[in-house]
């Protein structure tokens, strides 16, 4: 049955037929999950702030333009708790309509996120 030598019991076929699929279905939803976690990146967020924000926020202390007084800038941001890093990244799936038309993939998204939040002074 499915590759089970005969030696096995019909109940020890049974329990690994059952247990295979649940196994299989537990990793694929860990390496999921865990994917976006591992992949954000503080200073590759920085560079994308830089290029994609700093024409209209205050993204580091260090950018060569200024950026205009009106908007929060990205420490602003970052010391609001109500902007999570979870919070920012669903933000940045679709934001606001007068913000620059950027498609920014889930990897930099959470890198995005993870620069702003790393801006928190707590």
């Amino acid at each position: 049955m499915f590759g089970c030598p005969r030696s096995h019991s019909p109940a020890a076929q049974t329990m690994l037929l059952q247990t295979v699929p649940g196994l299989a279905a537990l990793a694929l939803v860990l390496s999921m999950s865990s994917a976006p976690a591992l992949a954000a990146d503080p200073a590759t967020g920085k560079t994308l702030a830089l290029q994609w924000c700093a024409s209209c926020h205050l993204v580091s202390d260090d950018q060569p333009t200024a950026a205009s007084v009106s908007l929060p800038s990205f420490y602003d941001i970052a010391k609001d708790p109500d902007w999570t890093q979870a919070s920012l990244a669903t933000f940045l799936k679709d934001p606001h309509p007068k913000m620059p038309n950027m498609t920014l993939g889930n990897v930099e998204i959470a890198n995005l996120a993870s620069y702003i939040n790393s801006l928190s002074p707590e």
